[in-house]
């Protein structure tokens, strides 16, 4: 079992000071009830599942007879998910879903790789599974784990949101993995340069500088972590779809902050018990940005001082106690009523 003493060196949760009103902070489950972390686990077997028409490859930590559903984000997968999944199996099956055109998930012969597409595939999956689940997301998973809860609140017995994609505007290069992403765009001498300095990265160099993106403190990724995330990277090197989909599917992101229907729109009409998670140190996604997401859900905030844009691969522990302190609470619930 986890101790509240190893994880002194951070805490577990404040509450945000903004003006009234304020988000309420989380409620953390006991770490006596949660198993031991094991850091060399590694990753969950997956296989593909179809269910609604939708195919999607799914790693699944077996466990309770509830399922929770995981959404990994722009430049992830399935695994990203195999630490926090564990920890909570004794709550929920965990299903670590990889999106279309993502990890091992082959994309539909005319792929919609917009927030909106990626949401109505995994909505598709969920109803033809025909089953509430607890449902989380990461970053872009965040946004669309978000718009699924907005529309069919019936398939979703809790949300988690970490670190989601809500619009940010901040021009800041610190934001990118690597400053050539940015040079890369520009013509001429200087941009053939850069473009021809990313192509010659390793896949371990790749997952290297997007670690010291993601990571509040990159020095806690774990070398196998590391070594696994490279080793998917060199397979979907083969996958012909794999570059487009990240391509189109980060260009579609960022146009939808500023076209459609705001995200914020979309918070304010979720009625689900949510969980919003932030890292205090995400350069991605600002977390003054938490306080008003937690407000727009109506729920509760675990803000993560020191951690980055993914902490449930940075502090899984931390994060897996807030998780099961808001499943417990929904559980406590149901008795109560009934369902």
């Amino acid at each position: 079992m986890i101790t509240l003493s190893s994880l002194a060196v951070r805490p577990l949760a404040t509450l945000v000071s903004r003006p009234r009103p304020v988000a309420v902070s989380a409620r953390l489950a006991d770490p006596a009830t949660l198993p031991l972390l094991d850091p060399d686990a590694h990753p969950w077997p997956g296989r593909e599942i179809t269910a609604g028409g939708v195919t999607l490859h799914v790693r699944e930590a077996p466990g309770a007879d509830v399922e929770a559903v995981y959404v990994h984000g722009l430049s992830g997968s399935g695994t990203n998910w195999t630490d926090l999944s564990g920890l909570l199996a004794p709550r929920a099956t965990g299903l670590a879903v990889d999106l279309p055109g993502f990890g091992f998930t082959r994309p539909p012969a005319s792929p919609d790789y917009t927030p909106a597409g990626h949401t109505d595939a995994l909505l598709r999956w969920l109803a033809g599974r025909g089953r509430p689940v607890h449902l989380l997301g990461n970053s872009l998973g965040g946004a669309i784990v978000l718009m699924v809860a907005a529309r069919r609140p019936d398939l979703v017995r809790s949300l988690t949101l970490v670190s989601p994609a809500m619009p940010d505007f901040r021009p800041d290069p610190r934001r990118v993995s690597d400053p050539r992403l940015i040079l890369s765009a520009l013509p001429g001498p200087a941009g053939r340069r850069a473009r021809e300095g990313l192509a010659a990265m390793t896949n371990r160099e790749r997952i290297d500088s997007v670690v010291r993106l993601c990571f509040g403190d990159p020095s806690l990724a774990p070398e196998h972590r590391l070594a696994e995330a490279a080793a998917e990277l060199d397979a979907r090197s083969h996958q012909p779809w794999a570059y487009e989909a990240f391509d189109r599917t980060s260009k579609a992101m960022l146009r939808s902050w500023w076209r459609g229907e705001s995200l914020w729109s979309v918070a304010a009409r979720v009625r689900v018990p949510t969980l919003v998670v932030w890292g205090g140190r995400d350069r991605l996604v600002a977390p003054r940005l938490a306080a008003r997401t937690t407000r727009a859900v109506g729920g509760r905030l675990l803000m993560l001082p020191g951690v980055g844009h993914v902490a449930q691969i940075e502090a899984p522990e931390a994060v897996a106690a807030g998780v099961a302190g808001l499943w417990d609470e929904v559980a406590a619930q149901g008795k109560m009523t009934g369902d």
